[in-house]
């Protein structure tokens, strides 16, 4: 046997192996995600989940529907809408889309592999006033929630339009996207106001291709399993849904839950966070501002992509502890002035569903901590979020205003 027919014999099967996976890698084919994965990644909040297409493309093509928002979904008490809607059976079941750190920039690179999914469907949205800080958002959380297919995903029916260069600006000013020498070349082209090259469109395509694939293949692994924890706060509710005996119930809880502070913040959190150094924060957020931030442009990203896929979105603005917020000087005023700001945004673009919890920061139990719903919260929210998600809703009739992308509007500050 000659010299290359034995090399063959030993390196073929791995050539063939080889090639067989950069084959499977590049091509469109798509894998089917198992649908039994689908209860426990709904709740998960797992980053390899927000960053992927796959997973959240299979649940909401069902009757799951996408709740978006950041830390306050990670707090699962009963009255929890993960909690409620699979105690009651409701016809649909929350997706939770976001965590610690997730913001606009992130939930729009986010949408882009669930656009079909979303079109003419409903979302609901929770907007937090933490987000809209001077600096906006924190480079390192963005990267934590960010991946290149999310961009390929993007690139490949980006065209310069007003919307897609603010986009790719802001996402050039990432330091994650510039892992990809020519992804990021692709985004600072849209960035130019250019329409990408056919060699850069080939690019997109075939590391779209790639990434789709891993990402069918490993999205799932190393998911947060709380499937459990949501089990056990659904046996604590009562069998029929009552508002008034659900409130009740949870201003026990709520009174269980909080009683080492004088600021109604639930005791695991206290213990955990506040207790050894909450003295030294009393007055030391008189001087934060959530009225000037490019966030509000990021936000604008959000909203005029939920324009383009007419996407039915029931908007949250949710409150801060109002005890807390007095302990620490936090401005009322201030916050009175960002819920109108960005309720202008909103109305004056016809995004009208909103629930503004804002001024009920000092109910009782309504709070968990210090910024996040807690039992009393959700059960409110839960009275918004029931008949909009249950119930036919009129069509809604967007106008996007491209003087929300302005740094005027960034900075503006006073009366809208």
């Amino acid at each position: 046997m000659s010299l290359k027919k034995r090399l063959w014999l030993i390196l073929g099967p791995a050539v063939i192996a080889i090639v067989a996976l950069l084959l499977f890698l590049v091509t469109p084919y798509k894998l089917k995600v198992n649908q039994e994965v689908l209860p426990g990644a709904a709740i998960s909040q797992s980053a390899n989940i927000f960053k992927g297409n796959a997973i959240k493309q299979a649940a909401l093509s069902e009757n799951y529907v996408a709740f978006m928002g950041s830390s306050e979904l990670s707090r699962m008490d009963p009255f929890h809408p993960a909690v409620l809607a699979a105690k009651y059976k409701r016809p649909y079941r929350p997706f939770l889309l976001g965590a610690a750190g997730s913001q606009s920039l992130s939930h729009f690179f986010a949408m882009q592999g669930i656009n079909s999914e979303i079109s003419h469907k409903k979302v609901v949205f929770i907007i937090s006033p933490q987000w809209f800080t001077k600096q906006g958002i924190d480079k390192n959380a963005f990267s934590y929630y960010y991946s290149n297919l999310q961009a390929v995903t993007w690139l490949k029916t980006a065209k310069p339009t007003v919307m897609n260069r603010h986009a790719a600006k802001r996402l050039l000013m990432m330091p994650s996207v510039h892992s990809d020498e020519r992804i990021a070349h692709a985004v600072d082209t849209i960035a130019q106001g250019q329409a990408l090259s056919k060699g850069q469109l080939t690019y997109v395509k075939l590391k779209y291709n790639e990434l789709s694939r891993e990402d069918e293949l490993f999205s799932s692994l190393h998911m947060n399993l709380r499937t459990q924890k949501l089990a056990k706060a659904a046996k604590q509710l009562p069998a029929e849904y009552s508002v008034e005996h659900l409130d009740k119930l949870a201003m026990e809880i709520g009174e269980k839950k909080t009683g080492n502070n004088p600021f109604r913040i639930s005791d695991r959190f206290w213990n955990k966070r506040l207790k050894d150094n909450y003295r030294q924060l009393k007055g030391r957020q008189a001087k934060f501002n959530y009225l000037a931030s490019p966030e509000y442009s990021d936000f604008e990203l959000v909203l005029n992509q939920f324009a383009l896929d007419k996407t039915d979105v029931l908007f949250v603005i949710p409150p801060v502890n109002r005890q807390w917020s007095q302990y620490t000087g936090l401005s009322l005023k201030m916050l009175a002035q960002f819920d109108n700001k960005i309720k202008y945004q909103l109305q004056s673009q016809g995004f009208n569903n909103i629930v503004d919890l804002s001024k009920d920061g000092g109910e009782k139990y309504f709070m968990q901590d210090t910024i996040h719903l807690g039992w009393r919260g959700w059960l409110k929210l839960d009275q918004a979020v029931k008949p909009f998600l249950t119930k036919k809703q009129p069509a809604p009739s967007y106008r996007i205003n491209d003087y929300f992308y302005s740094q005027k509007w960034q900075n503006l500050q006073g009366d809208y």
